[in-house]
């Protein structure tokens, strides 16, 4: 069985180099038509970043925040809709910077939870209250 091995893998490695030659010889893709990662990403880009901008104005507090300055919803969304992709770019990158609106309150009750869930799994040992 080994003899029968060693004489038909040289064999077999030669019929695929061979076959793998010619499909590659036989349909040559052009270079235009392929679309580099870079250039797929950054098509896609404006539409995330428009996205984004109108999931955050759709968002009740913010549309009570709006009415409140005296603004008007459709005005907002048709000056969004006519922003250019570097405004929207910049205009989505302000908005991911901006304070999300949690208080510290908030992030001490967060704090709080996770360390009595992992006290209560036994992870860590902060509260005796758990034991």
């Amino acid at each position: 069985m080994k003899r029968l091995y060693r004489y038909l893998s040289p064999l077999l490695i030669l019929a695929m180099l061979l076959g793998s030659v010619s499909v590659a010889a036989a349909a040559p893709v052009p270079a235009s038509d392929l679309v580099t990662t870079q250039a797929a990403l950054s098509a896609e880009q404006p539409d995330a970043d428009r996205e984004r901008i109108h999931e955050i104005l759709s968002r009740a507090d913010v549309q009570e925040q709006l009415i409140a300055q005296g603004v008007d919803l459709d005005e907002v969304e048709a000056r969004v809709a006519a922003l250019s992709d570097e405004e929207a770019r910049q205009m989505a990158e302000q908005l991911e910077q901006l304070p999300a609106g949690a208080s510290v309150v908030g992030a001490l009750l967060f704090v709080f939870v996770v360390l009595l869930v992992t006290d209560i799994l036994g992870l860590t040992n902060v509260f005796p209250f758990t034991r």
